[in-house]
């Protein structure tokens, strides 16, 4: 039987992902935060006494909580969300549009079965990639598998650091302090869309998301503590996903290049097996070794 209701409290959000490797979007912190953030149309979590799959109900239909752009990734959560899926479609209203954005192939195929099951054929279509490093054993291990070109892109800009700003060092902070406000700084400064893309709401957001266990602003600072890059990331023990960076554009020395070589270096020496770009396909993403992941959307009506 499905329940629909709006209580984050829900034990249903310690179930597990149906799709591993997807860091904290699937959560409860990570989507009440969204909600939070934008708390448009009605909260219509769904689930059963085996799944749950997070949505919102508004004037567009029925879809995701918290819009693509936010969400690098999504999943339904428990073993029985297919059967979950299908029930909410078949005793839904009739007529009503979905949109189901951002599924890695294996949480887009529990969402197809679902579909089917509700007498719904829609296929799903590839919109998005994220981009992500499988990590060997060792840093050297990493560098020979970028291929020579790129280790000696790696090693020239480290190099070129060190000899502008002194020797690199990665600083970890927690929570809105001094460090997130050095990395919004920093992202305001910024030219063009990315650094309009740090409002003050925006900046609410980052800063709700800073203080839930497992965010972090890694700042890159040379030998006098001056923050030069900044990465706002997610980790756990199996892998590092960077959800947003800054550096600053006077430096001229690869600050930005530097800033992910050394957390890389730091994930394989913390045991982590993926370090994940997320969504976009920017060339240096994959210069660094990462292969896409695809994401798929399915739309259509009930």
């Amino acid at each position: 039987m499905v329940t629909r209701h709006a209580d984050w409290s829900t034990r249903a959000f310690e179930l597990r992902p149906v799709v591993p490797d997807t860091g904290p979007f699937p959560g409860r912190g990570f989507l009440e935060a969204l909600w939070n953030h934008e708390p448009a149309g009605d909260l219509c979590l769904a689930e059963s006494g085996s799944a749950l799959v997070p949505l919102v109900l508004d004037e567009t239909g029925l879809r995701w909580v918290g819009h693509p752009d936010l969400a690098d990734y999504r999943s339904p959560l428990g073993d029985g969300a297919t059967d979950l899926i299908a029930e909410l479609l078949m005793t839904g209203s009739t007529g009503v549009r979905f949109f189901f954005d951002s599924l890695p192939g294996e949480a887009a195929d529990v969402v197809r079965r679902g579909l089917e099951k509700a007498g719904l054929n829609t296929q799903p279509e590839q919109h998005a990639v994220t981009a992500r490093v499988q990590l060997p054993d060792s840093y050297g291990a990493y560098l020979e598998q970028i291929g020579k070109k790129e280790r000696h892109e790696i090693r020239r800009k480290r190099r070129r650091f060190s000899e502008v700003h002194g020797h690199p060092a990665l600083v970890t902070t927690r929570g809105a302090g001094e460090g997130f406000d050095r990395f919004v700084a920093m992202h305001r400064s910024s030219k063009g869309a990315k650094g309009s893309f740090m409002t003050s709401e925006t900046e609410e957001l980052f800063a709700s998301l800073a203080d839930q266990d497992g965010w972090r602003v890694d700042l890159l600072c040379g030998e006098d503590g001056e923050a030069v890059a900044a990465a706002f990331a997610w980790a756990d023990a199996d892998g590092f996903y960077l959800y947003n960076s800054a550096f600053e554009r006077a430096s001229e020395a690869s600050p930005g290049i530097v800033l992910l070589s050394m957390l890389i270096e730091r994930a394989i020496q913390a045991n982590c097996h993926i370090f994940d770009f997320l969504k976009g396909e920017e060339p240096y993403k994959f210069r660094l070794g990462a292969t896409k992941r695809p994401l798929f959307s399915f739309e259509g009506s009930t």
